[in-house]
């Protein structure tokens, strides 16, 4: 870990990801509240939301030519910077179109920053590095969610909307701007082609990338919206609920990635898809308040088993090739994810048990596609 924490790339991203998943779980906490109470979204109406949110994740390939004017982690910087422009505005306009536009400004930014983030942590680390790098990147965004749920859940007393998104959204711009003036000249990864990369070889990373997209999307559009809408969560509860979330994965998550490095890609993939099943069936049948809060937990845990695709691709990639197929996995990843949320949005007005039935059938592919992993440490 010595040797991992002694460079500049290693506390650069971290900075940039302590930004990035303060100033998400900030605008998550507060949007869904937001929506229903003051401008008053139906279950369609946040389904086109999302479905809108993720455009930018399916052009997350254009990232490849903005790479051609500016480097990859200058461009990590510049994404947070417009990642905290979009969430400041949001309580700005509070409205069924003002709420699209600064989404998909918020999330031009996420989803450029998650694509960089993601490149220059494969380029930079070894395969034994990798995992351990991304699940430290994940607990410290654990440990800084906490902080923000508890600042979201006292300013909720006190600050209107408006005023708590302009506070975190500021402090996002705040930290890109210092990377985008004051990180490291270069990172050490290895010089990346400039154009688009598909190969044959890459196709099970890609398929488990796009069902990965489609499955996240029903947990990250209806599960909270369930616990709001159907259950009647109050915007305390909620924030509490993802305090005691992340405290949990804080200390989960950094054993996940070393489960990843002493079982395999396919162990962990294996015990993340068949423990989905069992959460979506739930979500759609359980009626009781304190197992749903449960299986939100339970959902979120499983859900970092999703570094084992990462690293599957990782141990057979071309290491010249990471920049751009990372890009265009993101693309492959939001395939489904643009079309889910509208789909599912219809489904939810008809009965909302369905999404949750189409959230089990993508886990039960997902589990068959991982059984074809197979890797050899290089």
């Amino acid at each position: 870990m010595e040797t991992i924490k002694q460079k500049p790339i290693y506390k650069y991203l971290m900075a940039l990801t302590i930004a990035s998943a303060g100033g998400l779980q900030g605008w998550r906490t507060l949007y869904n509240n937001f929506a229903v109470d003051v401008v008053g979204l139906d279950g369609y109406h946040v389904g086109v939301i999302q479905s809108v949110r993720e455009v930018p994740g399916f052009l997350a390939l254009c990232a490849i030519f903005v790479l051609m004017i500016i480097r990859e982690h200058k461009l990590s910087a510049l994404s947070v910077m417009v990642m905290g422009l979009g969430i400041a505005l949001t309580g700005c306009f509070p409205s069924y179109p003002g709420l699209i536009l600064t989404t998909i400004i918020m999330s031009f930014g996420f989803h450029y920053y998650e694509t960089t983030n993601q490149s220059l942590i494969l380029q930079n680390f070894d395969q034994s590095q990798a995992p351990v790098v991304i699940g430290r990147q994940r607990s410290i965004m654990s440990l800084i969610c906490i902080l923000i749920g508890a600042g979201v859940f006292a300013g909720s007393y006190y600050l209107s909307y408006k005023s708590m998104f302009a506070i975190i959204g500021s402090a996002v711009m705040a930290v890109g701007l210092w990377g985008l003036f004051f990180g490291p000249k270069n990172s050490d990864g290895e010089v990346q082609h400039k154009k688009l990369i598909l190969r044959k070889r890459y196709s099970l990373f890609y398929l488990l990338t796009l069902l990965s997209g489609a499955r996240r999307q029903i947990f990250m559009v209806f599960s909270v919206f369930l616990l709001v809408q159907r259950m009647g969560f109050t915007i305390q509860e909620i924030t509490a609920l993802f305090i005691v979330n992340n405290i949990i994965n804080y200390f989960v998550t950094p054993q996940v990635a070393k489960a990843i490095n002493r079982f395999g890609e396919r162990a962990v993939l294996t015990a993340e898809y068949g423990s989905l099943i069992i959460i979506f069936a739930a979500y759609a049948y359980c009626p009781y308040k304190w197992v749903i809060m449960l299986l939100y937990i339970l959902d979120h845990i499983s859900f970092n088993g999703s570094m084992a695709i990462r690293t599957f691709f990782h141990k057979i990639a071309d290491p010249q090739d990471i920049a751009s197929s990372t890009a265009v996995s993101f693309t492959i990843n939001h395939i489904a994810a643009v079309v889910l949320p509208v789909v599912g949005g219809y489904l939810w007005m008809i009965d909302y048990k369905l999404p949750f039935m189409v959230g089990i059938a993508l886990s039960v592919i997902s589990l068959t596609a991982a059984q074809f992993i197979r890797v050899t440490n290089r």
